[in-house]
């Protein structure tokens, strides 16, 4: 049940963000519903490889790497779904920055 309402929340702050963004378009809500499940399967298959593959980088940079893993992982999902487009890899970067705020703190007010 907490999946399905994670997956609901992020399905809609990323519609709303597609409204606030100019580099994001998302067709209809039910993209976002299934950018943010792919989202969900390709951030818990591959990002933990990439995350292992490049912990030197990550370590070099502080951390901050992750943030480039995050957008990469935004653009993949992106392109395995029709009907949602980032415009290019900055604007994965703030859309996936802007993302795990405002999921962070919605579904951690539902907690309180």
């Amino acid at each position: 049940m907490n999946f399905i309402i994670r997956l609901l929340v992020t399905a809609a702050v990323a519609y709303g963000l597609a409204y606030l963004l100019k580099g994001l378009h998302i067709d209809s809500y039910w993209t976002a519903l299934v950018f943010a499940l792919v989202l969900a399967i390709v951030n818990v298959i591959i990002r933990p490889l990439l995350i292992i593959l490049t912990i030197p980088l990550t370590i070099l940079t502080l951390g901050l790497f992750l943030f480039v893993i995050n957008a990469l992982m935004i653009l993949l999902a992106s392109k395995m779904v029709d009907g949602i487009a980032v415009d290019g890899f900055w604007w994965a970067l703030l859309f996936g920055l802007l993302l795990s705020l405002a999921s962070s703190l919605l579904l951690s007010s539902k907690n309180e």
